[in-house]
């Protein structure tokens, strides 16, 4: 065999890894970076299930009542921008309690997202929530509006760590039919009152979402000496029991407000 035959292995220079290893390495930080992007991190912050489950519920009332897809989708898009200025001013106002709690899933609180940014994709989507909602109808729009200021003045303080917690939820709830029955097709002509017992029904509806959604936070609640409605509760029956009577209780509301708004309709 001559010399020239013979081939002798290339070394790696130090600290160059292999090619298999080197992939791997770099799909996680790319992973990681895509998770604390800007656009990702300001959706997190922004409540996204309890924002959806709003808009679709809503939704599904006006589909119930006849609305044409165009208007379905109008106030699909009308609540879930109001519902995410909401989620985004809960975070911003809470930044230091969820900080000293460490709460997961808060990038406002953890640094990952600063406030400018929060603050500036909340200006925009209130710019963009007021022609969503003065197109569903004037009666509509300024209906929607309230909505979103009850939710804005709750954030930040009233009533929201006392025993009349429920209150602003129930008030809030109640005006989605009238949201929808001033709004669609007729809704440039006034639209109608809503029905008083579809009325009645969202107001108890508020009821048990605040409850559901406060079972999370009972513990850190009861921690800073925080004494609203569903832990007045939950120290009484327990949370396990709460939340069993909570559950039952929105989804035969939800079911009944399904049932009256696509027999009786939204309207008197």
């Amino acid at each position: 065999m001559s010399a020239k035959s013979i081939r002798l292995p290339r070394k790696r220079p130090a600290g160059v890894p292999k090619p298999g290893r080197a992939t791997r390495r770099l799909r996680l930080p790319a992973r990681e970076d895509l998770a604390r992007s800007l656009p990702v991190s300001l959706f997190r912050a922004s409540h996204p299930r309890q924002a959806a489950l709003t808009a679709v519920f809503v939704a599904a009332g006006a589909a119930l009542a006849g609305r044409s897809f165009g208007q379905v989708f109008l106030v699909f898009a009308t609540v879930l921008t109001g519902q995410a200025i909401l989620g985004w001013h809960n975070d911003l106002v809470d930044v230091a309690r969820d900080r000293r709690h460490q709460f997961p899933g808060k990038p406002i609180a953890q640094g990952v997202v600063d406030h400018g940014s929060v603050w500036f994709a909340l200006t925009i989507a209130v710019l963009l929530v007021v022609p969503l909602s003065v197109a569903n109808g004037v009666i509509a729009g300024a209906t929607h509006l309230f909505i979103l200021g009850i939710g804005l003045v709750t954030n930040s303080g009233l009533l929201r760590r006392t025993r009349f917690s429920y209150l602003p939820w129930m008030l809030s709830f109640a005006l989605w039919p009238a949201f929808l029955s001033y709004g669609g097709a007729h809704g440039t002509e006034g639209g109608d009152p809503p029905s008083i017992v579809l009325t009645v029904l969202a107001a108890l509806l508020g009821l048990g979402v605040h409850v559901l959604v406060s079972l999370p936070g009972l513990v850190t609640d009861n921690a800073d000496g925080i004494r609203h409605f569903p832990l007045i509760v939950a120290l009484r029956t327990g949370a396990p029991r709460l939340l069993l009577i909570a559950g039952i209780w929105t989804g035969v509301i939800g079911v009944g407000i399904l049932i009256t708004g696509a027999t009786l309709g939204v309207a008197r």
